[in-house]
């Protein structure tokens, strides 16, 4: 079972900070090595190396730094026979500042333009598995097919229809009314504690059951931090605790948990199994320094795991 991950992959650039200047005010960074990262790459990553078939889209400009981006995800295990490319789109950078434990991400804007899936991309993609992705993402998508153009939330329909099973990270965006039809149906949503807020203005996972079941969504999971994570199907309401660790870089801890989960769940295991592996996983990745400190195999994570249960 192929999952198929579509969003975003980018160089990293580090820099650490004591604070976070004001308006009009100024401040001194320090520049740690950069890394190749990007949110979706990273749980791309974190879900092959676990051992999952794996194969990554995303729209890149023709650039030596875009060859760059792609030969690393190859080299992690991850295919990419599905990439496009768009010879006047920005480069993929982010810039990465880590100040008081936390980080604040900016990302170069690369633009909305269409991503036109080949037919043989929609083919490998009207097969049962699942699409990891987010909203920014799944609006661009398109594909010509013999009956006329299928895109956006009509083309997530017809997947949906295919077996394939979309995970959303919305991370600290949240969502709106306006984007209901995309995440209509969608086996797993997951959300951080300001995109949860950000939603539904609460806090409270078990007050959503309505929307849960009107919108037809499998788990909706709400990440918390060094608290650990919980996920709520309309009836069930699982918790998963926090590992206790020293944190280096938090950094990709919320894509390692998305990649994560979504293994667990091509492994056929049980939703409140996967939960705990994902929050383990993320848990270890904040004591590695880089976007992908997530990245160990299934027997790593495991040991990790037993090992801090003892603790």
């Amino acid at each position: 079972m192929t999952a198929f991950f579509i969003g975003d992959v980018a160089l990293d650039e580090y820099y650490t900070a004591e604070r976070w200047p004001g308006r009009a005010d100024k401040g001194m960074v320090r520049e740690l090595p950069a890394e190749i990262g990007g949110s979706i790459a990273n749980a791309a990553v974190v879900h092959a190396t676990l051992g999952g078939d794996t194969q990554f889209i995303s729209l890149l400009n023709d650039s030596p730094l875009s060859q760059r981006l792609i030969d690393d995800l190859r080299q992690n295990g991850v295919g990419v026979d599905h990439m496009l490319t768009d010879p006047e789109i920005a480069e993929s950078r982010n810039f990465i500042f880590l100040i008081d434990g936390e980080h604040v991400v900016l990302t170069v804007e690369m633009g909305e333009q269409p991503m036109w899936l080949a037919p043989q991309t929609l083919a490998a993609l009207r097969q049962p598995g699942f699409l990891y992705t987010t909203l920014y993402r799944v609006r661009r998508l398109r594909s010509q097919t013999e009956e006329g153009v299928l895109s956006q939330a009509a083309l997530l329909a017809d997947l949906r229809g295919h077996g394939r099973r979309a995970v959303f990270d919305l991370d600290v965006g949240g969502c709106t009314a306006e984007d209901m039809p995309y995440l209509t149906g969608a086996a797993v949503v997951i959300f951080n504690q300001v995109g949860f807020r950000a939603a539904f203005g609460h806090d409270d996972l078990g007050l959503i059951d309505d929307w849960i079941r009107q919108h037809g969504i499998g788990w909706v999971v709400r990440t918390m931090a060094a608290d650990g994570a919980e996920a709520f199907d309309g009836e069930t309401r699982l918790r998963a605790a926090g590992y206790p660790v020293e944190v280096v870089d938090v950094t990709g801890a919320g894509d390692t948990f998305g990649g994560a989960l979504t293994w667990c769940l091509t492994q056929g295991r049980s939703f409140a199994e996967a939960l705990d592996f994902s929050t383990a996983a993320a848990s270890r990745s904040v004591t590695v320094h880089g976007p992908r400190g997530g990245k160990a195999d299934a027997e790593t994570m495991l040991a990790w795991r037993t090992e801090r249960r003892g603790l």
